[in-house]
Order: structure tokens, then sequence, then C-alpha cells
């Protein structure tokens, strides 16, 4: 990428944040009137001539004005600079959203809405299941008739998860509290998944030995009381409408439509371009290396972390013609929310 001088910079930022408010082609005349050098239009039109030639402005007709192209939108997202800030009217908004939350997965739910509010694009939030809070703290099973019983899991971080289970024999309660008392005995502070791996193993190696236990612990396993939860992680989207409503983007937002249905591919999104590692928001314009038919799109994410922890990510995915600024601040905001939410209760 090219390297511009303080004028060009400034006259692409006014091109692209003009072209975001109004969605015409910006004209040499219009940024005159903004500029405040005082640069004649024929210098504005060198400068933009130049900025075309380096691949950052396109024009869509030829006697129109210009329109960023996907490398001007990522030059601008990447000088974009921090400490912007939401009006105090918007962050009474969010919290308001979040008021009386205290767990991980209602947390991101609300997140993908209040995202989408926000931005005026589609908010996604992702839940993951790694990470020692997510490891097993306590599990407990009560029978609730014949052949049903009630699978309780809390996590270490608190979260607590049940779900009623349908049993292919009657399992009497006393069965049931030895199962549980065997699993919080030798498995506290195992990842779920483990712990299924793990009684897998020994109950074929010591069926002859525990049998009557062992065969209701698998029973209940694979009724899936302790089903993994990377395998079935917990998305939540919501704001797809925003992405319709102007006729002329009809076709386009039509394949992001289509690609947000399937929810395992937005997984793979965002844990691809979502670097556990990073601290800060992350703005990736373009998104056809994941998938193609996102190319003219951008993704604006930050891992959702409790301390160094990584418990899920939350991401707005829009048009490339939108407010980057505020969904930073937006995304930013909320996920320094959810650090101290989850930080500060434990």
């Amino acid at each position: 990428m090219a390297s511009f001088g303080k004028r060009e910079q400034e006259i692409l930022t006014t091109i692209v944040e003009t072209y975001i408010s109004t969605g015409e082609p910006v004209g040499s005349r219009t940024l005159a009137r903004r500029n405040r050098e005082g640069l004649s239009a024929a210098t504005i039109r060198n400068v933009m001539a130049d900025l075309a030639d380096a691949g950052l402005l396109a024009q869509p007709h030829t006697s129109s004005g210009r329109v960023p192209s996907v490398e001007g939108y990522r030059y601008y997202a990447e000088r974009l600079s921090g400490g912007a800030t939401l009006r105090p009217d918007e962050e009474q908004v969010i919290q308001g959203y979040f008021h009386g939350v205290n767990e991980v997965e209602d947390f991101m739910e609300r997140t993908s809405h209040v995202l989408s509010l926000m931005s005026s694009g589609v908010g996604v939030a992702v839940t993951t299941g790694a990470g020692p809070r997510n490891a097993l703290e306590h599990v407990h099973f009560q029978r609730l008739a014949a052949g049903r019983v009630l699978a309780i899991v809390v996590s270490r971080s608190g979260v607590v998860r049940d779900r009623v289970l349908r049993m292919p024999r009657e399992v009497e309660q006393k069965e049931l509290d030895l199962a549980a008392r065997y699993i919080n005995d030798n498995f506290r502070g195992w990842m779920i998944e483990d712990v299924r791996r793990e009684l897998e193993r020994r109950i074929e190696q010591e069926r002859s030995e525990y049998d009557r236990l062992m065969h209701s612990l698998a029973e209940l396993t694979q009724s899936g009381a302790l089903a993994s939860e990377d395998e079935s992680a917990e998305v939540f989207v919501e704001g797809m409408a925003n992405l319709v409503g102007s006729p002329a983007d009809a076709e386009r937002l039509r394949q992001l439509l289509k690609a947000l249905e399937e929810k395992a591919r937005i997984v793979e999104l965002l844990c691809s371009y979502l670097d556990v590692r990073q601290e800060a928001v992350r703005v990736i314009v373009g998104l056809q290396e994941q998938m193609p038919d996102l190319s003219n799109f951008v993704l604006i994410g930050a891992p959702a972390r409790s301390g160094e922890e990584i418990l899920g990510r939350l991401a707005v995915i829009g048009p490339t013609r939108m407010d980057y600024q505020h969904t930073i601040t937006a995304v930013s905001y909320i996920a320094r929310m959810f650090d101290k939410l989850f930080n500060d209760s434990e």
C-alpha cells in the first residue's frame, strides 16, 4: 500500500465519511467546500486521481464523483484514531440491556441484539467452551419421572446448564446419586469434553469391576448430559433486516443473508479473524478469504475476555459503507463491560 501525505489522507477520510453519510459519489466541488485548507477543486481532483491510481477510490460512472474501494475503506479504517466515546444516552441504553445479567450466554445473546441496534448491521456473538472457567465444578442428576432425568452441570465460571434426558431404561435416584458422586469426586476441574472421553475409556477398561455404576454413567453421557460445548457453540445473530433497506443492495446483501444462515460458518469466520491474543477491536475489510460472498463487507469485532481468558467473541458484520468509528467504539465498550462484569464476579 502506498504511503500518502497528510493532504491525501485528509481528502480520503473526507470522501469515505461523506460517502458513508450520504451514499452518493463524492465530487471535487463537495470536497472543496468542506476542505479547511481552501484547496481548489482542481487540486483536489489531482489528489483524487492519485488516490484512484493507488486503488483507494473507484468511479461508478464516467461523469460521477468517486467512492471508496475496499482498499480505500481498509486504508481509512487502519488510520482511525482511538479514544472515541459513545454518547451518554447510548451508554445508558447499553447498560440497560445488560442490567441484571450474570451469565455468559445471557450476556452474549443480548450483545448480538445491542450491536445490531448500535451499528445498523448484523450483531454476532459466539460463546466458547474453552478455558479453565468452563471446567466442570459440579454435576447433579435428578429423577423426574419414568425414563426422564434432569441433568444439571455447573462450570467453574458459575454458568449453570440443565437438560432433561430421556433414558432408555428406568433409573433410580440412588443410581443417579452414585453417578453424580463419581463424576464430582473424580473429575472436578476437568474440561467437559475430557470428562466424556475419560469416562468412555474407563467404561471400556473397568466394565467388569464397576458394571452397575459404569452402565449408568454410559447411558447418562450418551444421552447428552456432558455434551462438549465445542461441538455446539452457542451463536447469537440479530439485525439481518438492517441490511436490506436499500433496493440497490438487495442482490449483494442476499449473499450475506445466505452465508449468515449457516451458523457454523460464522463460528469459523470469527475464530479465524479474531485472534485470541488481541487486546483491541479488530477491523477486517473484505471477508473474501473466508467467505467469497462477503468481499464487500466488513467485520468489526473483539474477543469477550474475562481477564486473560477468552469466553467468546463479539462482532458486527455489515457493508463496507458503515460508520466505522461508532461501531468500533460500541464493540470496544461492550467488550470492556463483559470483562468488568465477569472479572469482578469471580
